[in-house]
């Protein structure tokens, strides 16, 4: 998915006028809404026929919560991006969607134009979360990885070996830098840090920018010393002057 393209659009929520008013407005703003949905399972049975690139999904749904239509559309369609529009701001709930998959989440508050930006981004993959939600998600990944890791097996692969681009890529991806941010910042193009953040994920066999978010932080290269970092003691990475 890239700017240039038309952004395929799925709606979900079980109040008819809120969700017809939404399905406007993204239309009116240039976006193609192949479908929309009043109940979880009919959400993932029109998200499996359609394929959006990404699902506007609430999670308070009639049949199917949508933490569970996230998870198994995310499963079967690993490529579709899901922003959460929920009316709820409970930080159990936010976690869970995003533990379920969603790529972000936002309220709904938000005004239209908060909206349309916010699935524009999530489109191209970036985590968009309504202000003050982003620090909450990032706070419980860094809990998390102070968490001790299960004992690594004797015949475990070792992890994948990043470039140096890719790793400074994805430590601006942790700092909650988008894509244009992180392009600016390194002089580089838009296309290019797309390119980088889709050979990580590859590599790493993540799914999502959050994904790699929790990755990032788990092994400390959120952090200018940590252990991936250019002249750290225990830095595994390719040497200066490999591939870009």
């Amino acid at each position: 998915m890239t700017e240039e393209q038309t952004v395929r659009v799925m709606v979900v929520d079980d109040h008819p006028m809120w969700r017809d008013a939404v399905a406007r407005d993204l239309a009116a703003a240039g976006f193609d809404v192949v479908a929309t949905a009043g109940d979880g399972r009919q959400a993932v049975h029109r998200a499996k026929a359609t394929v959006p690139d990404v699902l506007v999904l609430d999670l308070n749904l009639p049949e199917l919560p949508g933490v569970q239509v996230c998870k198994e559309v995310v499963g079967a369609l690993p490529g579709v991006r899901v922003l959460v529009l929920s009316a709820s701001g409970e930080h159990a709930d936010v976690l869970e969607a995003v533990k379920s998959g969603a790529t972000g989440y936002l309220l709904k508050s938000a005004s239209t134009q908060e909206l349309t930006d916010a699935v524009r981004r999530t489109a191209v993959g970036d985590a968009v979360f309504t202000p003050g939600l982003a620090g909450l998600v990032l706070g419980e990944y860094r809990r998390l990885a102070t968490e001790p890791a299960p004992a690594a097996g004797a015949d475990e692969p070792k992890a994948p070996q990043l470039t140096d681009r890719e790793t400074e890529v994805l430590r601006l991806v942790a700092k909650g830098l988008s894509y244009k941010q992180i392009a600016e910042r390194l002089v580089i193009s838009h296309r290019t840090v797309q390119n980088h953040v889709q050979n990580t994920l590859g590599k790493l066999q993540l799914h999502n920018r959050v994904e790699l978010v929790r990755y990032a932080i788990e092994r400390g290269i959120d952090t200018p010393d940590g252990p991936d970092s250019p002249g750290h003691p225990s830095s595994s990475r390719t040497p200066r002057g490999g591939r870009r």
